[in-house]
């Protein structure tokens, strides 16, 4: 006799689906930092050090650009803005926002994203927006306060502030564009083939920005020190490209396509206490109370966010994660 399984159980299957993906990423993203910084004290400039991570991750993904080429045709406005925002535009504008504003600051108003991101759904797209998500969000922006210390070294330089919104405003762009046509069925763009030619587009565009001729390629020939442990260099590049990228890309628009923009955008704040605790155990760098406590309340912002999401075939409002977005089970011919 066949098991039915009902349409709440299965909604509830797919949010903790997207909400394990949307940790992964988290956890990818947020490791990105610790491999960086020590290429970065070995003498690569932070522009070579994105430039190497995005190109290499572009090389990677380019077997899928070529199987899902119609893309190109179909969605070419979708993989162009993918590239410029949600790849090129967030690194190059947080990377020039960091010369001149300390990185707690511009990483707490890079991460004002999922206000954005409920402002978007609000008033562009009018759609109602819950107390329950936006509690998330308010919650987790202070907790990301308390986890980068915004306090101990602010400055209202406002091109490096501007800079940094940029960086925010390229996110919102991420994830709205990572849930473009989620709801097509199987006529929803594959994932895959948008996060290829994204990294493509992007280490186009990131090539002129950071011009890589310039680079010192002997750093990567040599060894790096983590918190006083020499690691080859080379080995650090490959765990930023094919985790801190790759993995962390693609886990992060499935995420958002199982649930909604809003709620893993709240969801990826989790990156900040993520990096904070790689950088304390992998780099010696201690987190002090007001980090830990901050880290706890994220923790239940993206929880509260998180768990707002009602199953599928809901009436509640959409802007609370909406139904269950399912992607086509082995994508389309693109």
């Amino acid at each position: 006799m066949p098991v039915h399984t009902s349409g709440s159980s299965q909604g509830s299957h797919g949010r903790g689906a997207g909400l394990g993906l949307a940790l992964a990423s988290a956890l990818a993203f947020g490791g990105s930092g610790v491999a960086a910084k020590p290429l970065i004290e070995a003498g690569l400039d932070p522009l070579h050090v994105v430039w190497l991570r995005v190109a290499g991750a572009a090389v990677v993904m380019l077997p899928l650009a070529v199987r899902h080429r119609a893309l190109l045709r179909r969605r070419p406005a979708l993989l162009a803005g993918f590239g410029l925002l949600a790849v090129a535009g967030v690194q190059a504008c947080y990377f020039a926002a960091l010369s001149r504003i300390p990185v707690g600051v511009a990483l707490l108003v890079e991460y004002l994203a999922p206000a954005l991101v409920l402002g978007w759904v609000w008033f562009v797209q009018r759609r109602p927006v819950s107390r329950a998500a936006a509690l998330g969000v308010v919650l987790a922006a202070g907790g990301l306060a308390c986890v980068v210390e915004v306090w101990s070294g602010l400055s209202f330089d406002p091109l490096g502030l501007l800079l940094a919104l940029g960086a925010a405003c390229c996110q919102v762009g991420y994830f709205v564009l990572a849930d473009q046509g989620s709801e097509a069925g199987e006529g929803a763009p594959d994932p895959l083939g948008v996060i290829a030619y994204g990294l493509l587009v992007g280490a186009a565009v990131l090539t002129v920005v950071a011009r890589p001729w310039t680079m010192d390629w002997s750093v990567l020939a040599g060894s790096a020190h983590l918190n006083g442990t020499a690691v080859p260099a080379f080995a650090l590049l490959t765990w930023i490209v094919l985790v801190a990228t790759v993995v962390a890309y693609i886990t992060g628009v499935l995420s958002v396509r199982r649930l909604s923009p809003q709620v893993a955008g709240v969801v990826a704040c989790l990156e900040a206490v993520i990096a904070t605790v790689l950088a304390w155990v992998l780099l010696g760098e201690h987190l002090s109370a007001p980090q830990v406590l901050g880290g706890a309340v994220v923790l239940v912002g993206a929880f509260i966010a998180q768990s707002s999401t009602p199953a599928k075939g809901s009436a509640e409002p959409v802007a609370t994660g909406g139904a269950e977005r399912e992607l086509s089970a082995g994508g389309t011919a693109a």
